[in-house]
């Protein structure tokens, strides 16, 4: 049970372990979800949830999982806990065993087996029972029948970390759990029911990897939304002692929408809280942050002050924060949150290098130890790793006058024609092109990074930052530019957060002018874009969205049609 009592990952008190239950704040997990595969970074997944109205939803409590709502309904026996990255999935988890292994919860289960995929990938290659699987993870069952337990509930926590196939359609039916097979085949049976039918199981995974999982094999859906508003209140109050302090940082957050929103997110809470109980709370001179990457860059200084304090040489800091940023880099690229060992070396860093960092970073990387001690690595949040990406793509050109992100760089010469601008162009046309937005937040970063003031934060993080005198005005103009194209909604909300992060409200500005001048206006593609970021944006709850109010309803174009889609999404009430 001592597993489970410690929260994973995020230690407030540096050396001390926090108890899960002095600090867990209940999470919002709703039931159900809109069924579609959502193709947009998971931040514009929570920006949009963010507007839903709990009205519309049926809230769930972690330890009701498995209850029907009603007496009628048929009983459940596999769960799917959809959630993105650092929403909770995993605390949940580890509540839910907490709670009954204190007496206090689902006291008809008999045993729970926790099986975290990040874990059963050490054994993807090997042939077992079902019974031998369970014998090597958890010794103790060594003598127990399973056949003679009424209830067992296999936990499956992180199926997007999962790096073996799970082909529901041509896996060989198991029925018997002395039969040996590969460790997928014996998962996909366990989900069909073929093996231990009578047994529950709970499957977490964030939102891109959940559709693996055939819907005839799942009897409920639920979606782990992290904090509500009065909850991110509720945990800065908790978190921080100072309520006069902790009050200004409720207020800081709440005047900075883009910030708030993230706040439904319990760790960029935890990160928020560690920059501004330092910067409201001691007087440090400096600007307070007002952006993602000005936060983000704070704590990343945070951090490398106290690896100053283990290092006697900052050069020993930098050296390793570049090497973590390729680690970060290059496993983004992947679509990877854990890595192993090999992935680890394939970065220039051996295994006790790593075992250091983990040591020092412990608010950043993490060293974990698998089945048979086996090593798996992990950035604390995935924001973590998309800012250390960033800032390894940024800090290689500063120093180097490398762009990473083009793989063949021809000449020296070549290399030194190279501008910061051209570096960021091929960021946004990547993020662009990507499928899942999955560079959407790692773009905000590094475009973020090279605005003066991000640049002087850099000079206090590295010996050798370098300096960009050049404009940020190019690429701007090209974010502008790629705004008025025929994007889908969620790319061109994504380039405003962008110019945000550089600096540049232009075009939000020039349609709030719009907006207060109550004319209808013959609108561009791009101030049409701009409308929908507002209305996004806006702190107000969209009670109603009438279009007449922009355009006249007798000529709407499709394309302004689909533009607007996530406001009428958002809206209770379209006209």
């Amino acid at each position: 049970m001592k597993k489970f009592e410690c929260l994973n990952g995020v230690i407030i008190n540096l050396g001390n372990q926090t108890l899960l239950n002095e600090i867990y704040t209940e999470l919002y997990i709703t039931e159900g979800d809109s069924g579609k595969v959502n193709k947009e970074h998971e931040v514009r997944q929570i920006e949009a949830a963010s507007r839903r109205t709990t009205t519309e939803e049926t809230p769930i409590k972690c330890k009701d999982i498995f209850k029907p709502l009603s007496e009628q309904d048929k009983p459940i026996r596999t769960v799917l806990t959809k959630g993105v990255a650092g929403i909770g999935k995993t605390v949940s988890v580890q509540k839910f065993i907490l709670d009954w292994a204190e007496g206090k919860a689902n006291q008809d289960i008999h045993l729970i087996f926790p099986l975290p995929f990040r874990e059963l990938n050490l054994m993807k290659d090997q042939k077992l029972s079902l019974m031998e699987l369970l014998h090597v993870c958890f010794k103790e069952t060594k003598e127990t029948e399973m056949s003679s337990l009424e209830k067992v509930l296999f936990i499956f926590d992180g199926l997007d970390e999962c790096r073996f196939p799970l082909d529901f359609q041509n896996t060989v039916r198991v029925c018997d759990v002395t039969e040996s097979a590969s460790v997928h085949v014996l998962l996909i049976n366990l989900i069909k029911g073929n093996l231990l039918p009578s047994a529950l199981i709970w499957i977490t995974s964030r939102p891109a990897a959940a559709d693996q999982i055939p819907s005839e094999c799942v009897h409920r859906v639920t979606e782990v939304r992290g904090f509500n508003d009065p909850q991110k209140e509720e945990y800065f109050r908790k978190r921080i002692s100072d309520q006069s302090l902790a009050n200004n940082i409720i207020t800081h957050l709440k005047s900075l929408r883009s910030l708030y929103i993230m706040c439904h997110i319990p760790v960029f809470c935890w990160i928020s809280a560690t920059v501004l109980e330092r910067m409201l709370g001691e007087a440090e001179s400096g600007e307070i942050p007002k952006t993602l990457t000005q936060m983000y860059t704070h704590f990343l200084i945070i951090q490398t002050n106290i690896i100053g304090e283990k290092y006697s040489k900052k050069q020993k800091s930098d050296k390793m924060l570049l090497k973590l940023g390729k680690l970060a880099f290059q496993q983004l690229k992947k679509g990877n949150l854990i890595f192993y060992e090999e992935d680890v070396r394939k970065c220039g860093i051996d295994v006790r290098e790593a075992a250091v960092y983990s040591g020092v970073c412990t608010q950043i990387f993490r060293e974990e130890f698998g089945l048979h001690q086996s090593k798996v690595y992990c950035f604390v949040h995935l924001s973590i790793q998309e800012h250390l990406a960033a800032l390894y793509v940024h800090l290689t050109f500063m120093i180097k006058k490398r762009n990473v992100l083009i793989q063949h760089q021809v000449s020296i010469w070549w290399m030194e024609k190279i501008t910061i601008s051209e570096v960021h162009k091929s960021a946004v046309d990547q993020a662009l092109e990507s499928q899942t937005g999955h560079l959407d937040l790692f773009l905000r970063f590094l475009l973020g990074l090279s605005v003066k003031s991000n640049q002087k934060l850099l000079h206090a993080l590295v010996t050798q930052a370098g300096s960009s005198s050049q404009s940020r005005e190019e690429t701007v103009q090209y974010i502008k530019k790629k705004i008025g194209e025929d994007l889908p909604p969620e790319k061109s909300i994504n380039l405003f957060h962008c110019l945000n992060e550089l600096c540049d409200n232009s075009l939000v500005e020039e349609i709030q002018h719009y907006l207060k001048s109550g004319k209808q206006s013959e609108f561009s593609s791009s101030q049409w874009s701009a409308l929908v970021f507002v209305l996004l944006t806006s702190a107000q709850e969209l009670e109603e969205f009438d279009l007449s109010k922009y355009i006249s309803t007798d000529k709407i174009p499709e394309t302004v049609f689909l533009k607007l889609m996530p406001v009428i999404a958002a809206s209770r009430k379209a006209m």
